[in-house]
C-alpha cells in the first residue's frame, strides 16, 4: 500500500511546470532522477508483492523442501533490499526536497511530502516482512 502512495503521488503530481512554459520538471530540485527513483521502486515493490502474496497462496502446495527454501530466502533476500532501497529513496527525496526553491513548488507540495512520508514508514513495513519471515 505504502508503495501505491509513494508511485500515485509521483506520478500524479510529482510533475509541474512553471507558468511560462509547457515543459515538466520534477518537483524534487528538478531533479528528474528523484522521481523516477521514487516512481521505480514504487512500481517494483508493488509487483514482487503481488508475485509474493501468489508465492505464499501457493506454498503450502509445494512439496518440495528445497524449492520452499529457496522461495523463503528470496522473500527475505527480497525484503532486506528493498528495506535499503527505501531507506534510499527516503534520503535522496529528503535531499533533493530540501533543496527545492519555493518558486519551483506551485502545486504539489502536499505530494511531495506524502511521498517521502510514506518512503519512511516504507523502511519500517519491509523490515517488520524481513523479520517476521520463518
Amino acid at each position: 500500500v505504502f508503495a501505491l502512495i509513494v508511485f500515485s503521488c509521483l506520478v500524479g503530481e510529482g510533475y509541474t511546470n512553471v507558468p511560462t512554459s509547457s515543459q515538466l520538471f520534477c518537483i524534487f530540485n528538478r531533479n528528474e532522477d528523484a522521481c523516477r527513483y521514487g516512481i521505480g521502486i514504487g512500481v517494483l515493490a508493488f509487483l514482487a508483492c503481488i508475485f509474493f502474496f501468489m508465492v505464499d497462496i501457493y506454498f503450502p502446495q509445494i512439496s518440495n523442501t528445497t524449492d520452499r527454501k529457496y522461495l523463503v530466502l528470496a522473500d527475505l533476500g527480497f525484503s532486506g533490499l528493498w528495506t535499503f532501497l527505501w531507506f534510499v529513496g527516503f534520503c535522496f527525496l529528503t535531499n533533493q526536497w530540501s533543496s527545492t526553491l519555493a518558486e519551483d513548488v506551485h502545486i504539489g507540495a502536499d505530494s511531495a511530502r506524502a511521498a517521502i512520508t510514506f518512503s519512511f514508514f516504507s523502511i519500517f513495513s519491509w523490515v517488520s516482512k524481513a523479520a517476521v519471515e520463518p
